[in-house]
């Protein structure tokens, strides 16, 4: 299914920034990290202006 390196290094309640995909250069504090069905860890980031979004785990690192 998935490894250590897939699943990023980033757990609830750290801060982050996006380091690839659709959201680069963005970042926040992570809130719900989940494992979809497929086997890729899920995140959702909000912003300090409160704006949530969601990215794959492994497209962050932390801040």
């Amino acid at each position: 299914m998935t490894d250590q390196s897939d699943a990023g290094s980033v757990g609830n309640g750290d801060t982050c920034t996006v380091i690839a995909g659709t959201h680069k250069g963005r970042g926040g504090t992570v809130e719900d990290w989940q494992l979809s069905k497929t086997g890729h860890a899920t995140i959702t980031v909000r912003e300090a202006s409160g704006e949530r979004f969601k990215t794959l785990a492994r497209n962050v690192r932390k801040a």
